[in-house]
């Protein structure tokens, strides 16, 4: 259903490191429809206003996770976010301001500098790691329906990082290793496939880790694709607790892994492990 066209004012962040100190707010007035999402209205201005502006977006459908900004201060995304829901008319403040995502550096205008967060999705080993290789003639790993549902939600993170401008523990110290990346770990640490919970544990029960999440749950609330993080990070120190309890009994997974890393190190060294210097 379309509605007469008004005009509405939109506030967009600009920062041009080439000539601008900090950044400032540009307004301006756009064509209102009830179907424009904040993403056609950036097309509006790059468009019609100001072909300078810079912001990320892909997709469109709410898959690729680009165009996340700040709107109106709560972290969204662009292609899923509509201006009909901030008119006055729709119970809203009649008011749209578009920032880029918090707690990352401005790279220009709407593009965060996300660097950071890549590599801590990176450093959490995000694959199936198998201790046991089957022959590929033996066909793919068989898993159940019930196994599978224990990682799926922690699989449907799309990595647009609006967990991390939602988070207060990353935004005061960015060495945490934030939302995602926790829930990425437990999407494989809870995979019936993957056999690296071991190496991954370290990561788990540092400082950086789960334990330094306080609990606050406003990266569940934010998220696009109700990934909830909050739920991941809490399973997390439960297992984090029993690996330090295992650790107590001589048991603990992280423990294991460790000494067979330092004997399998040793048997390179004697050159008795085959793999021909290669591990």
């Amino acid at each position: 259903m379309s509605s007469a066209q008004e005009n509405i004012t939109v506030e967009v962040l600009r920062y041009r490191p080439e000539q601008d100190d900090k950044p400032w707010l540009q307004s301006f007035d756009i064509p209102y429809s009830y179907e424009m999402s904040i993403l056609d209205a950036l097309h509006y201005i790059k468009d019609n206003c100001d072909s300078s502006l810079s912001y990320r977006w892909s997709c469109r459908m709410a898959i690729c996770g680009s165009c996340g900004y700040m709107v109106n201060k709560v972290p969204k995304l662009g292609c899923k976010t509509f201006l009909r829901d901030y008119i006055k008319s729709n119970g809203g403040s009649g008011k749209i301001r578009v920032e880029a995502l918090a707690n990352f550096p401005i790279e220009r205008d709407l593009v965060a500098k996300i660097d950071d967060f890549v590599e801590k999705l990176e450093t959490i080993k995000p694959y199936i790691i198998r201790e046991t290789e089957e022959k590929l003639a033996d066909g793919a790993y068989q898993q159940t329906p019930e196994e599978m549902a224990r990682y799926k939600q922690f699989s449907m993170c799309i990595n647009c990082g609006l967990c991390y401008a939602a988070c207060p523990q990353y935004g005061l110290n960015n060495e945490f290793m934030g939302p995602a990346a926790l829930a990425l770990l437990q999407r494989y640490n809870r995979d019936s496939r993957d056999q690296g919970k071991g190496e991954r544990l370290p990561i788990l029960n540092s400082e950086e880790g789960v334990w330094g999440c306080t609990f606050v749950g406003y990266c569940s609330q934010v998220c696009p694709k109700g990934v909830d993080p909050a739920a991941a990070i809490n399973q997390g120190k439960v297992e984090s607790s029993t690996d330090y309890v295992l650790n107590l009994a001589g048991m603990s997974k992280a423990k294991q892994y460790k000494s067979a890393k330092q004997e399998k190190q040793a048997d390179c060294g004697k050159g008795d492990c085959g793999c021909g210097g290669k591990s």
